[in-house]
């Protein structure tokens, strides 16, 4: 059997209808997993999961739309995950949002409070959610996807950037709590990623140029390039890592 084999696993993604979160389910999906695909809109949900089912057999995905700024909705795509598929064994925390680009000296309360609540608390609530069923059978993976602006200063995304080094902080610490029960908590730092959320800064052909220029591989990265990570901390390949950060940017934070 590979390392990677997810077989008879249940993951749950947030922001898997499109972007990081879609190549992760797809790419579960393609090792054997059944995966739930979730984001705010139910339409672009169930077209995934609808292709993902057509592909792999009807029983490989559904769609549970959820705000993750909702601990309610959080609740109930825990809830319908378990009536559909009986247990959650992975657990994906990708989606985030980002409303503010400026000096964080300058943020507005409303626009702070929604970036720590939506990329740091409501990974929180969603591990305490999936956590103890995963204590019970002794085993789980849970992977939070942050970002390599965790590791550096901004005087534009600066509340986004501390917000991800937060995650790198809650995988930690949720990795020393959870780790006595074979819980492995871990984040994967992307670097930047051809995805609607950073289309601005890849679509702008002179900032590509420069941004790939400083990049070691010489190339921006793609969504499928952050799934493989993902698929590695999920499974048994990924079974003695936890607390750990996973830097994928084609070498832009060694340069």
């Amino acid at each position: 059997m590979s390392l990677f084999d997810l077989s008879g696993k249940t993951a749950v993604i947030t922001g898997s209808s499109r972007g990081i979160g879609k190549a992760i389910a797809e790419q579960m999906a393609e090792q054997g997993a059944r995966v739930v695909i979730s984001s705010r809109k139910p339409g672009p949900c169930q077209e995934v999961a609808d292709a993902l089912n057509a592909k792999h057999g009807d029983e490989t995905a559904i769609a549970v739309p959820a705000n993750i700024s909702s601990k309610d909705e959080l609740k109930t795509l825990v809830e319908k995950t378990r009536d559909s598929f009986g247990q959650i064994d992975i657990l994906v925390c990708n989606a985030a949002s980002n409303p503010y680009y400026g000096k964080i000296e300058e943020i507005d309360d409303e626009s702070f409070e929604k970036i720590l609540s939506n990329n740091i608390i409501s990974n929180h609530w969603l591990i305490q959610l999936v956590a103890p069923e995963m204590k019970e059978r002794n085993d789980g993976a849970i992977v939070i996807i942050s970002s390599i602006g965790g590791l550096k200063g901004s005087d534009t995304i600066g509340a986004y950037n501390i917000s991800k080094a937060a995650d790198f902080q809650l995988a930690r610490n949720y990795a020393i709590e959870l780790g006595p029960h074979n819980i492995r908590v871990n984040c994967v730092a992307p670097g930047l990623i051809k995805t609607d959320f950073a289309r601005a800064l890849w679509e702008n052909p002179k900032l590509a140029e420069r941004i790939e220029k400083g990049t070691p591989m010489r190339r921006i990265g793609d969504p499928e390039d952050i799934a493989g990570a993902a698929v590695f901390l999920a499974s048994k390949a990924g079974a003695y890592m936890a607390g750990q950060m996973i830097v994928v940017d084609g070498g832009t934070t060694v340069t």
